[in-house]
């Protein structure tokens, strides 16, 4: 009988389990991917550059004397021949009116001489005079026309030493601040009054390394498509505010060598500056396109990690399994991270939800869209 009452309670137990429900399988997270396609991309360089106008012309007294007038504004647009600065210009006078004296009694002595040689010639062939008075009268009458000719000089110079008392402008531009007060002695060799620099168009210098400078030139196969490329490309200034200026700019030159302390090389860019908003000794970004990346891929930045300075990504394989994978990264894209190796085309990379895409797990994998809000949290269920 106990027998029978045992074999019964395990058939009740056996009934009782079979009607309870198997537990529900976990629900695989939800990530969001991109699948990378190789694609053509092209790359930006930037470097730090410094403005600069060119010809920066230092304005300095040609003659010695004392400055009596300012005649322009600091910080002011002038003109080629625009007036800056006066000197003294009595003494200067002086000395020309003293050399136009000098040409008018030397042109009176020439002109005794002309008659003298003149009234001498007939009476030697006749012998009414000596042979070496003609000549005498013949080298007086040479002698005043060089001291004509000396005068003429002295004038010459005269007349510069008086239109140097007048210091213009040699070229359009800004004019800097005055470094010479009225009531100052000037002279050659004296300080710099003043700087007048032309702004329109405006320079900006900035270096390379010699790296930078190899990968660019080993692009082209001759000299003739490198200096094509270099003049249309378009350098794109960016202001320490981080606005970009309107105006592309363009190639200039590149200089003659390399730096052997730095090992970078000087390139020069000009950017037209019609209103002058561009002034010499500002800094900014010069950015430019170098090359164009044939067959590259692209991933966002959140998709990679960092560690120890090795990085990686988690991408899904067609099982819906996630994988880490190393790769080396290049430069950086915008917002993106140009991938050098370790990726293949079709790859779908994990670009939101990483905390839950570990090794070997199951997920639940989304297109990525750029640009979208992706919540990639985690789906739960009671």
């Amino acid at each position: 009988m106990k027998k029978i009452l045992c074999g019964l309670s395990v058939l009740i137990l056996l009934a009782v389990s079979c009607k309870r429900k198997a537990p529900p399988a976990p629900v695989p997270p939800k990530v969001f991917v991109l699948t990378v396609l190789p694609q053509d991309v092209p790359i930006y360089q930037q470097w730090i550059g410094t403005l600069d106008g060119y010809p920066n012309a230092q304005i300095r007294a040609q003659v010695t004397g004392y400055l009596m007038k300012q005649d322009y504004v600091e910080g002011s647009r002038v003109k080629q021949g625009d007036l800056l600065f006066e000197i003294d210009a009595r003494p200067f006078q002086a000395t020309l009116d003293q050399a136009l004296a000098k040409l008018e009694q030397d042109q009176a002595m020439f002109g005794k001489t002309q008659l003298d040689v003149k009234r001498y010639t007939p009476l030697v062939k006749v012998e009414a005079i000596s042979q070496e008075t003609l000549d005498d009268a013949v080298q007086a009458n040479l002698a005043a026309k060089a001291s004509m000719a000396a005068d003429q000089a002295a004038i010459e110079t005269a007349r510069l030493n008086l239109g140097f008392t007048r210091i213009t402008s040699p070229v359009d531009g800004i004019a800097g601040t005055a470094q010479a007060q009225i009531g100052d002695l000037l002279g050659p060799g004296g300080a710099v009054l003043t700087t007048v620099s032309t702004v329109d168009p405006m320079r900006v210098y900035f270096s390379i390394n010699e790296q930078s400078y190899l990968a660019f030139y080993h692009q082209y196969t001759n000299a003739a498509e490198r200096t094509a490329h270099q003049e249309e490309m378009q350098l794109q200034l960016i202001l320490s505010d981080g606005s970009p200026y309107p105006i592309p700019g363009k190639w200039l030159f590149t200089s003659r060598q390399v730096d052997v302390n730095t090992g970078t090389l000087q390139i020069a860019g000009l950017y037209p500056n019609p209103d002058y908003f561009l002034r010499p000794g500002q800094y900014a970004l010069v950015r430019a396109k170098t090359e164009i990346r044939h067959g590259a891929i692209l991933v966002p930045q959140r998709a990679v990690s960092e560690l120890q300075g090795s990085y990686q990504v988690t991408i899904v394989d067609s099982e819906n399994k996630a994988h880490l994978k190393t790769v080396q990264v290049g430069q950086q894209v915008g917002n993106d991270w140009l991938i050098n190796g370790g990726l293949e085309p079709n790859d779908r990379v994990v670009t939101e939800g990483l905390q839950s895409a570990k090794e070997g797990t199951l997920v639940d994998p989304q297109p990525y869209k750029a640009g979208a809000t992706n919540n990639a949290a985690p789906v739960t269920k009671p």
